[in-house]
C-alpha cells in the first residue's frame, strides 16, 4: 500500500495536521490516573532510610525501636534485601575499558552518597513508615570523600570504590588527521574553558511504584512512572529471579519524566524485592526532598576546547578535552558514560571539517549519580562548538551568521560521515539557518540592537546551529550487551462497530504520544482519528518495545503502527472485494467507508463488514482470510541513528549593573523529517527550550566540600517559571527519513540540545563591548557580574 503525504489526491490525511491530545480532557479535568492514585487491597507503604553522609562505613542499624512505632511491619537493611535481590554492575561491552562497582537495592556495607537508600521501613500508611525511620538508630564511620571531579584521579585521592583501583571509570579519544600540524599552522587559533552546571529532571511527578507480589501465581504485577516498561520487566525479572513472562509493568500516565524515568533506581528495585518477600503490595512514592537527592543528575561537565580556522574562517580542526563526574556508580542498564561518549560523538557535528580530537574522562565521585537527561550530551556539545564558533568569528571580524554559513556542511553533501564518524543520511543546515534569519529579520534585530546601545542598553543575539541524534538502532545499546529494545511493535484491531484499538510499545509521558499514534493509525487503517483507541505502557499487553527514550516514539514506534494500520487496511480491502463483487485494487477505506478508489463514492461502512465478518462468517467465501488483528514491528536497519538538525536564536538584554539576563525572544527552526502533528512538535520544541534556558541561567546542585546538596528544595533551585519565559517562534524544514514510510525522525530533545548556546552566545554578544564573556552555566547574576569585573573572586 503506497501513502503519498502530502498529496492533494489524500486532501484528509491525518499526517501534517494538527490534532488535539486525545487524553487532554481527561487529564485536564484532574482525571489522570497515576501510581499515586493506584490503591490495592492489603497495601502498604515503604520509605527508606537514607545515608546522611556522602562517604561512610555502615557500622550498625538497630531496628528495635522502629518496630515499636504503631503501624510499622516491618524493617529492611541492605543485608534482608540482599538475600532477595542481586546487585548489578551497570557495564556495556562496547564501552571499551568502562568498569563500575556492584550496586544493591539498599546498601549493605557502605554508603556512598547523601541520600543512598540503607534501611527501609514498611507500614501501614506512608506518615507511619517516616516515623519508624526517625525511630532506627543508626551509626556510621564517615570517610573521606571524593568531591572534586578534576582532582578524583589524584594519587592521594580515596578510592571509592577499592576493588576497582582508581576513581577512573571511562576514558575514550577519537582522533582524526594530523590535529597537532594543523593547529601549528592555522591562522586564528582560539580556545576557551566551558562548565555545565550539574542539574536535575524536577519532574512534576516524582518517581513512584507500586509492586504487588502474588505468591498463588508466582507472578509480579508493577505499577511504575517509567519511560520503558519491557525494560524494567527484564531487570525485576533478572534481579529478583522470576521469568519474564511472570512479571508485568504497567506504566499508566506519567506526569513528565525527561530521561529521569528511564533508569534502573535502587529504591524502586527494593520496593519490588519487599513485595516479593512478604507477598503484598507495596508502594514507594518520592518526596521532592528525596526527588532531589536521588533523581539521577546530569551535565556535570569541564571542557577545554579549541577551534582553528583559516584567513577566511573555514573550519580546520576542533581539539576537545571533556572531564567528568557521575558519582558513584554508573547507572544501570544504560551506563553513565554515555553522555561524555555523547559529546566526544556530537562537537562540531553541524561543520564541515575532517581533523579532530575529542577526549572524554569519566571520573567517580561521592555525590547523586548522573547518566542520561533530557538531550544527552547535546546540549553540552552545542555550547562548546557554538561557543568557539561565534569566538572565532569575533577573532577574525566575522558576522556569526556568515562563519557558519562559510562552514555548515552543504546541504546536497549527504550521506554525509562527519569527523566524529556519525553517519547523516540528510540534514538542512543551511536552509534551516535561512529560515531562521528570515524569520527573525536579522538585520532588523541588529538595528535595534544598535538602537539599544546607544542608550545604554545592552542587548545580545545569539545563533545556535546544533544536530540532535534519534532513532537508535541497537548500536547504542544492544550491541553492548543491554537488554534495551532498539525496535518497537504495534497491534491493531478493528472491532464489530468499525473502531480501532492500537497497542503500542512506546510510552505515554505526557508529550501526546496518544494523539500522534491515534494519527498515524487513523491514517493507515482510514477511518477518523475519533475513532482510534491507543494502548501503552502494559507488557502483558502491548508488543515488545523500547519505550520511550531518545525521541524515537514518532520515528519507530509510529512507523510500526503505520504498517500495523496499512496492513490491518489490505485486510479489510480483501474481505470488502470479496463481499462487493470487486477487487482490493478497486477500493480503498476512508473515513470509516470502504469506498471505490477512482471516484471515491461510499461503498459499505466499516461497521456493516464488522458485523458480517464477527458475527455472521458463514455468509463469507470459504477460506477467505478475514483476521482484523495484525502486529508489526519495526527497527532502522541502514544508519545507527537518525540525526534531525536545526537553529536556534536568542535575543536577551543584560543588566550590567546588576548581571540579569532578560528574554526577549527566542526562534528555533527544526528539522525532525516529517512532522506528524506541528502543534504538538511545536509544544515539544517549546517544553525542551524551556529546560534549555533552564540548564543555561537558573538551574545547579550545588555541593559542598563534604559532598552535601546544598539547594535540594524549590526555594533554593531554581527553575524557569511562566514570567521568565519569552515568546518562542518556532519553524521547520522537512527532510524525512528514507528509511521508513513514514519519514519521522524524533523531535523531543531539539529545543534542549540548542537553547543553552543560544543563550550563551547572546549574552557574550551583549558583552563583547565591554571586553567580558561567560562560559560557565547557569550564567548566574554572580558570574557575570564577576566577568565584568564588578566583583572579584
Amino acid at each position: 500500500m503506497t501513502i503519498s503525504f502530502g498529496n492533494p489526491d489524500r486532501p484528509n490525511s491525518y499526517i501534517g495536521r494538527s490534532v488535539p491530545r486525545p487524553n487532554a480532557g481527561k487529564l485536564v479535568a484532574g482525571a489522570g490516573r497515576y501510581v499515586d492514585d493506584v490503591v490495592l487491597p492489603r497495601m502498604v507503604h515503604v520509605a527508606f532510610l537514607r545515608s546522611p553522609h556522602a562517604r561512610a562505613k555502615i557500622e550498625a542499624i538497630d531496628v528495635g525501636a522502629a518496630l515499636e512505632i504503631p503501624g510499622v511491619i516491618r524493617v529492611f537493611t541492605g543485608a534482608d534485601i540482599a538475600e532477595a535481590c542481586t546487585p548489578w554492575v551497570a557495564v556495556l561491552a562496547h564501552l571499551k575499558g568502562l568498569k563500575s562497582a556492584p550496586q544493591h537495592a539498599v546498601a549493605v556495607e557502605h554508603a556512598t552518597w547523601v541520600g543512598e537508600p540503607v534501611a527501609a521501613v514498611v507500614a501501614d500508611s506512608r506518615a507511619a513508615a517516616e516515623d519508624g525511620l526517625a525511630a532506627i538508630e543508626a551509626s556510621f564511620d564517615p570517610l573521606p570523600v571524593v568531591v572534586d571531579m578534576r582532582t578524583a584521579l589524584d594519587a592521594d585521592t580515596p578510592v571509592i570504590h577499592p576493588a576497582l583501583g582508581d576513581n577512573l571509570t571511562f576514558q575514550r579519544l577519537h582522533e582524526k588527521g594530523e590535529i597537532d600540524a594543523v593547529f601549528a599552522s592555522a591562522h586564528k587559533v582560539v580556545e576557551a574553558r566551558f562548565k555545565t552546571g550539574r542539574h536535575t529532571g524536577v519532574c512534576l511527578e516524582p518517581r513512584s511504584i507500586l509492586a504487588d507480589y502474588s505468591r498463588s501465581e508466582g507472578q509480579l504485577t508493577v505499577h511504575h512512572s517509567t519511560q520503558a516498561p519491557h525494560m524494567m520487566q527484564t531487570v525485576f525479572a533478572q534481579h529478583l529471579d522470576l521469568p519474564e513472562a511472570k512479571v508485568r509493568v504497567i506504566c499508566g500516565d506519567v506526569g513528565g519524566s525527561y530521561g529521569i524515568k528511564v533508569h534502573v533506581y535502587p529504591d524502586e528495585v527494593a520496593t519490588a524485592a519487599i513485595a516479593k518477600i512478604m507477598g503484598r503490595p507495596v508502594k514507594f512514592v518520592a518526596d521532592r526532598l528525596e526527588s532531589f537527592a536521588t533523581d539521577i543528575h546530569a551535565r556535570d561537565h569541564e571542557i577545554d576546547g579549541r577551534i582553528a580556522v583559516d584567513e577566511n574562517g573555514k573550519i580546520l580542526a576542533l581539539d576537545i578535552d571533556d572531564l567528568t563526574g557521575i558519582g558513584p556508580y554508573s547507572v544501570y542498564p544504560r551506563t553513565s558514560a554515555i553522555e561524555g561518549n555523547q559529546v566526544v560523538n556530537l562537537c562540531g557535528g553541524p561543520y564541515d571539517f575532517q581533523t579532530y580530537r575529542a577526549r572524554t574522562t569519566v571520573v567517580l565521585q561521592n555525590k547523586t549519580p548522573t547518566c542520561q537527561y533530557r538531550a544527552v550530551g547535546h546540549p553540552i556539545a552545542t555550547a562548546v562548538t557554538e561557543g568557539l564558533v561565534d569566538m572565532a568569528a569575533e577573532a577574525l571580524g566575522l558576522d556569526p551568521v556568515e562563519i557558519r554559513r562559510r562552514n555548515l556542511v552543504a546541504d546536497d553533501a549527504y550521506p554525509y560521515t562527519s569527523a566524529a564518524n556519525m553517519r547523516f543520511e540528510g540534514l538542512s543546515h543551511h536552509a534551516s539557518l535561512d529560515k531562521l534569519i528570515s524569520m527573525i529579520d536579522y538585520d532588523a534585530l541588529r538595528a535595534d540592537q544598535a538602537e539599544a546601545r546607544k542608550q545604554g542598553i545592552h542587548r545580545g543575539i545569539g545563533i545556535a546551529s546544533f544536530i540532535e541524534l534519534t532513532n537508535p538502532s541497537p548500536f547504542m545499546y544492544g550491541i553492548g550487551g543491554a537488554r534495551i529494545s532498539a525496535q518497537d511493535g504495534c497491534t491493531v484491531r478493528m472491532d464489530p462497530d468499525g473502531s480501532v484499538v492500537a497497542m503500542s510499545g512506546v510510552t505515554e509521558q505526557g508529550q501526546g504520544t496518544e494523539g500522534m499514534l491515534a494519527q498515524i493509525v487513523a491514517e493507515g487503517v482510514g477511518v477518523p482519528v475519533s475513532k482510534v483507541k491507543i494502548i501503552t505502557g502494559d507488557t502483558q499487553t502491548t508488543p515488545y518495545g523500547g519505550g520511550t527514550w531518545a525521541s524515537r516514539g514518532a520515528g519507530i514506534g509510529g512507523e510500526a503502527a503505520l504498517q500495523a494500520g496499512l496492513a490491518l487496511r489490505e485486510n479489510i480491502l480483501v474481505i470488502a472485494a470479496s463481499m462487493l463483487q470487486s477487487t482490493p485494487e478497486q477500493l480503498d477505506v476512508a473515513e470509516g467507508q470502504i469506498v471505490d478508489k477512482a471516484t471515491g463514492e461510499a461503498r459499505m461502512p466499516l461497521e456493516e463488514l464488522g458485523r458480517i465478518v464477527y458475527f455472521r462468517g458463514d455468509t463469507l467465501a470459504k477460506g477467505l482470510p478475514r483476521e482484523l488483528v495484525v502486529t508489526r514491528h519495526y527497527i532502522t536497519s541502514e544508519y545507527p541513528f537518525a540525526f534531525t538538525n536545526g537553529v536556534q536564536a536568542s535575543y536577551l538584554e543584560v543588566d550590567v549593573d546588576t548581571g540579569f539576563v532578560k528574554l526577549l525572544k527566542h526562534w528555533c527552526v527544526e528539522d525532525c523529517g516529517r512532522v506528524i502533528n506541528p502543534m504538538l512538535v511545536d509544544e515539544q520544541i517549546r517544553g525542551g527550550i524551556v529546560q534549555g534556558i533552564g540548564g543555561a541561567l537558573y538551574e545547579e546542585c550545588v555541593y559542598d566540600g563534604e559532598g552535601q546538596l546544598l539547594n535540594a528544595n524549590m526555594a533554593d533551585y531554581l527553575v524557569p517559571m511562566a514570567a521568565e519565559m519569552p515568546d518562542m517562534i518556532i519553524g521547520h524544514v522537512e527532510t524525512p527519513t528514507k528509511e521508513s514510510l513514514l519519514g519521522a525522525k524524533g523531535a523531543g530533545e531539539a529545543g534542549t540540545a540548542g537553547a543553552p548556546a543560544a543563550i550563551m552566545n547572546a549574552i557574550n554578544d551583549a558583552l563583547r563591548p565591554l571586553g567580558a564573556r561567560v562560559t560557565q552555566m547557569p550564567f548566574t547574576p554572580e558570574r557575570i557580574l564577576t566577568a565584568l569585573g564588578t566583583i572579584q573572586h
